[in-house]
């Protein structure tokens, strides 16, 4: 990284109370350019942004705003946070990645869009096959397996369908076959 001083303006020592948290030690200003940080009201929120939570949590190296980005090295309980001014660099990368952002975006709605569709028309498919079993079982006998091969369902979507035909009264038990269950309309 290339870095030059005149990018910092400002610098300040956060210290941290054991009865009343967090405090601005002091602050030092390198250039007026960005008066519209008051530090004063920021100190508990870098504070907490760069050493909030346990040991096992990742921590942030810096934070970046729209008008600056902040550098914090700790060192026991005090913080000491650079107040940098963001560079034409910085400023390109946010824009990539930005676009970037926005085509992940669009390409997990779609997704997500997909994946909803698919539920809908397994739904719809589980609909149509429990309203397809009790005529296709009107006056004959099938067991739970042909009727689980015949609509490529696994063991327990056939058996959730059959119970929810049998609760209704749709369908019932004629007959065992083995071990499996001979089923007849109602």
């Amino acid at each position: 990284m290339n870095f030059t001083e005149n990018e910092m303006f400002g610098a300040a020592l956060i210290g941290f109370d054991m009865i009343d948290g967090p405090f601005l030690k002091w602050k030092k200003e390198f250039s007026q350019e960005n008066k519209g940080v008051n530090l004063d009201d920021f100190a508990m929120n870098f504070y907490l942004a760069f050493r909030g939570g346990n040991e096992s949590v990742k921590k942030p190296r810096a934070i970046l705003y729209d008008k600056f980005y902040i550098v914090a090295f700790p060192k026991d309980l005090e913080l000491c946070c650079l107040f940098m001014k963001p560079q034409n660099l910085i400023d390109n990368n946010i824009k990539q990645l930005n676009k970037v952002a926005t085509r992940i975006i669009t390409e997990m709605e779609t997704n997500v869009e997909e994946d909803e569709n698919n539920k809908d028309s397994d739904e719809n498919t589980i609909e149509e096959i429990q309203r397809i079993i009790p005529n296709l079982l009107n006056g004959t006998k099938m067991t739970t397996p042909e009727l689980r091969r015949y609509f490529k369902l696994s063991n327990s979507q056939i058996w959730k369908i059959m119970s929810d035909l049998e609760n209704s009264n749709k369908i019932k038990r004629a007959d065992k076959k083995g071990r499996s269950i001979l089923w007849t309309a109602n």
